[in-house]
């Protein structure tokens, strides 16, 4: 199969190099590429639908690559990221959050009269609301039963809640029953496989079929333990990768593809240095990191504190201090709400930066 160069898949707005203003975050299309096609390769050997998160990029352009190398369709966690893809003619999409509320309902309607989305509901009243949304758009809304396999978010708690779950959704005008949906938690995936397969075999006993079962997560993509009964996968951070992944041994510090360039504007003591780059740069979010990110370029120094607009670098490690006006690459512990936090990213192949390109779903939680 012949793919398009990833780099055509963008609107490109240019800059010359030594004029990017920082904070931002620069990816890697080389390296975005090689991780896409590598998963999809796997995916392809295990007979598993690809089904990638595009919380993580929030770009058009990338799930439409995406979906060019192989791609079976995407998964959206909110209404308004399902609603930009779709204006940018992606039609399969699947969200996985629970949809309450009449101003959603209406959307979800909106959306499923031009796209083929599908849902998923851990419960009787979201049901209910997908339903008259279904009924709304004129055609029957696929609805995966959730199902927590461990991670004590969403979900049914039983394979029998699901079961049941699954008769009354097939038994429902304006939905039909579309499928099994987990978010395992880390180490657990075996006996989240055993929790489905049970729900797969009970629901069957009803006379229903499952043609879907849908599990994911990055940190153990890589991980075949627990995947016999999965038809579809659905991983997000792959495509950037980050320290959290790196830690979690699931990439190399190779596979990275998203870095934020930031500028040194302060060494005010021989031990610290201070960044643009804060909480509303880099997040403040941990996963299980101590710190907030780390200098890979500057013997791996990390951003030790952060405020909103200021970080904290160590640079007591370094031989060679950096000095004010330096720009530095700062690997964040978790690239998905990096992405969400910028207007625009930078794209770079080859060494060569090729210019700036919107976030298209940047802030829509919505």
């Amino acid at each position: 199969m012949s793919i398009p160069d990833i780099a055509t898949f963008f609107r490109i707005d240019p800059v010359e190099e030594g004029q990017l203003e920082t904070p931002v975050p620069v990816i890697d299309l080389d390296v975005v590429a090689r991780n896409v096609l590598r998963w999809q390769e796997r995916c392809d050997a295990l007979g598993l639908a690809n089904r990638p998160h595009i919380k993580t990029h929030k770009l058009v352009g990338l799930a439409r690559f995406q979906l060019a190398a192989g791609a079976q369709g995407i998964t959206v966690q909110k209404l308004g990221e399902a609603e930009v893809m779709a204006a940018g003619g992606i039609t399969d999409l699947l969200m996985t959050f629970n949809i309450v509320g009449a101003p959603k309902l209406r959307r979800l309607a909106a959306l499923a009269r031009r796209t083929a989305i599908s849902v998923v509901a851990d419960n009787t009243a979201v049901v209910d609301g997908l339903a008259r949304a279904g009924r709304d758009a004129g055609r029957e809304i696929g609805v995966l039963v959730e199902c927590d396999t461990g991670a004590a978010r969403n979900g049914v708690q039983s394979p029998e809640a699901a079961a049941e779950l699954a008769g009354l959704i097939e038994a429902t005008d304006g939905v039909r029953y579309g499928g099994l949906m987990t978010y395992p938690a880390a180490g657990m995936r075996t006996t989240a496989a055993a929790f489905l397969a049970q729900a797969r075999d009970r629901i069957a006993a009803s006379g229903i079929g499952t043609n879907v079962i849908s599990t994911g997560g990055s940190p153990e993509m890589w991980n075949d333990e627990g995947l016999e009964v999965a038809t579809e996968y659905r991983a997000g951070t792959y495509i950037y990768n980050d320290r959290a992944l790196v830690a979690a041994g699931a990439c190399t510090l190779a596979d990275c593809a998203l870095t934020v360039h930031a500028t040194i504007v302060s060494v005010p003591t021989p031990d610290r240095a201070i960044i643009d780059a804060g909480s509303k740069a880099l997040t403040s979010d941990l996963v299980g990191q101590d710190d907030f990110g780390s200098l890979p370029d500057l013997a791996d120094a990390r951003v030790y504190k952060v405020n909103e607009e200021h970080g904290h670098v160590d640079i007591s490690v370094m031989a060679d201090r950096p000095a004010v006006g330096d720009v530095v690459r700062v690997l964040p512990n978790h690239a998905c709400p990096v992405s969400n936090l910028y207007d625009r990213v930078a794209l770079a192949r080859s060494g060569r930066l090729l210019g700036l390109t919107r976030v298209d779903a940047r802030g829509l939680v919505w």
